[in-house]
């Protein structure tokens, strides 16, 4: 039952990694950081973490999975577009 919770959240996960990648080509100023992502956030699914570690010999620790997810996010929305003042309609957008 572990194994199966843990793989759903690091999978929930990924589909994080791979909204923000999106967002970023789509939206953002830097597409190549969205590709990275988009590559970055399949190590989140099992299948694929199951592959490397038959080719690499280790397993990747859930622990830096979370922490390579919250500073991916963190990264976002610190240095994101609308931080950078892209979308200033979203930053003055006034409660009148």
């Amino acid at each position: 039952m572990k194994a199966k919770t843990s793989s759903i959240i690091s999978a929930l996960f990924g589909l994080l990694i791979i909204t923000v990648g999106i967002m970023n080509i789509a939206r953002g100023n830097d597409a190549g950081f969205g590709v990275f992502l988009l590559l970055v956030s399949l190590l989140y699914f099992s299948p694929v973490t199951n592959a490397v570690e038959k080719k690499v010999g280790f397993k990747i620790h859930w622990i830096l999975k979370l922490i390579v997810a919250v500073l991916f996010i963190w990264v976002n929305l610190a240095v994101g577009a609308i931080a950078e003042g892209y979308y200033p309609e979203l930053l003055n957008a006034s409660p009148n």
